[in-house]
């Protein structure tokens, strides 16, 4: 059965694949994969690597995959490809595992790891974040990380759990802290038996100390500047108190339902079904507190960039976990029909949802395939002509025209500050002088689309651009070597 069970999985992530899609550059791509590149290939990026080095300081990931590239010798793209589909497999296998705690019925685990797969670009709630993107992150790996060392946790295995820990905090220290006081909330409660009420008052003291030593102590005291506070008002998910209503049911509503399992799992008071959602009924409530007390002081705006609600991200996942493996379990058992009927119109609709969110890109951008979108074209045809120390200037909307792809990850050259992606980055290091730089660079492209030749020698003059990305019909008196139906690529001379 174990070997059987691997290849289910094989075929379960072939089709989360196929479903949700692939699209390695896009998003949050813009920031995680220049810092690899820049390891692999140190001279790239001269110009405005702040906003995305910070991040890539703070993790081990980009060494992680800049090292698997030197080792394996696989094309850049393709090793992105291969872990991403690693972390992928590796994710519904710790889910399958999980399962195994909670329910004794295969078709229970089956179709709670089915629904994850199938639905791997849910949004959690109001947070920003999928269940699993549609790219590389250091959230594609650490999440398979927290699966395991929960799991270790919870089964007693505590040097398991702590190397898990470690190593997921070494990939994403954030959402590492989320799992491992998950983690740790999970051994205590194991530990409690159902008549110590009494101890009660001790474990929450402990736990609340396990959680608050996750936030880091930078930001204590640090004061935010106006051009900080401009780039966290781009971030209204930093601030719940800005969460539309449908948003906060997603808050609320998973905890209802872990009550409901509970209640459901109450003839076994020490099972896995009715402590662990015990545990995250309190887990977020806990974090719901945290989200709704840091920001409200305005000396408290630098610690909004912890952003307590994506601890609804682990607990998201579980909520599909259980709750698939119930309707398997109860509902579908083993009537094919009834597994259609469910899987068929879900995978359809979240099909259908990511090819609304990238319409003009393929499903699955494979590796090494010709690009069929403009920008890309262009933004290839610019990494193959020019220097290595360009520096550019487009849209610093261009996000929001070409499907979310980052121009600094597929072309490999500098360019100014965009509004859209660097804002975000910004947020996380409210230390002077990065949110000055994001504010001052993002202020001189104002009115982009009625830029004229004066504008452009400002910007040359001020920060040494020497190539710009235009929207036809261009700007005239301006050599552009390349072009496409929609874009000019130009030198200034």
């Amino acid at each position: 059965m174990k070997h059987k069970s691997y290849v289910f999985l094989v075929l379960m992530t072939v089709g989360g694949l196929l479903v949700h899609g692939y699209h390695p550059a896009a998003e949050d791509g813009e920031i995680y994969i220049p810092g690899i590149k820049k390891i692999l290939s140190p001279g790239l990026y001269p110009f405005g690597s702040e906003f995305f080095l910070n991040h890539a300081r703070m993790t081990q990931f980009g060494n992680l995959i800049a090292g698997s590239v030197r080792i394996s010798h696989l094309p850049f793209d393709l090793a992105m490809f291969v872990w991403y589909v690693a972390s992928l497999f590796l994710t519904l296998l710790a889910c399958w595992e999980w399962s195994g705690e909670f329910f004794q019925e295969l078709e229970g685990r089956w179709t709670g790891v089915a629904l994850i797969a199938g639905l791997l670009t849910l949004p959690v709630a109001g947070t920003s974040l999928y269940i699993f993107d549609q790219y590389l992150t250091p959230r594609s790996i650490v999440l398979f990380a927290l699966l395991f060392g929960t799991l270790a946790a919870w089964r007693g295995r505590y040097i398991r759990f702590s190397a898990w820990s470690v190593f997921a905090a070494l990939i994403h220290p954030l959402m590492a802290g989320f799992g491992i006081s998950f983690g740790l909330l999970l051994v205590l409660l194991k530990r409690l038996k159902p008549a110590e009420a009494e101890k009660r008052a001790v474990i929450d003291r402990a736990y609340r100390m396990a959680a608050f030593s996750i936030f880091p102590s930078v930001g204590l005291s640090t004061v935010a500047s106006e051009a900080y506070r401009q780039a966290a008002d781009t971030r209204s998910y930093f601030f719940i108190l800005r969460w539309e209503w449908y948003e906060w049911v997603g808050i609320f509503a998973p905890l209802v339902l872990f009550w409901w399992f509970s209640r459901m799992a109450r003839a076994k008071p020490g099972s896995a079904l009715r402590v662990v959602s015990q545990a995250l009924i309190i887990y977020g409530c806990f974090y719901f507190l945290a989200a709704l007390a840091l920001p409200i002081p305005a000396r408290l705006l630098p610690l909004a960039r912890l952003q307590p609600m994506r601890s609804l991200h682990l607990l998201y996942v579980f909520l599909i976990l259980i709750g698939g493996g119930l309707l398997g379990a109860h509902v579908l058992k083993r009537q094919a029909w009834r597994w259609i009927l469910l899987f068929a119109p879900l995978c359809g609709g979240m099909w259908f949802a990511q090819r609304q969110l990238f319409p003009g890109s393929p499903h699955i951008e494979w590796p090494g395939a010709a690009p069929s979108n403009d920008w890309l074209r262009a933004f290839e045809w610019v990494q193959r002509n020019t220097p290595a120390d360009a520096v550019f200037a487009l849209d610093p909307d261009y996000m929001l025209s070409d499907d979310q792809h980052g121009f600094r990850a597929i072309a490999e050259r500098s360019r100014l500050a965009d509004a859209v992606k660097d804002s975000g980055a910004i947020t996380m290091f409210p230390e002077p002088p990065f949110a000055e730089h994001w504010l001052e660079q993002v202020s001189d492209q104002k009115g982009w689309e009625h830029f004229q030749s004066d504008d452009l020698r400002r910007l040359q003059q001020k920060y040494g651009i020497s190539w710009v990305v235009l929207q036809r019909p261009g700007i005239a008196g301006l050599t552009c070597p390349y072009a496409n139906s929609l874009l000019l690529v130009c030198r200034l001379d």
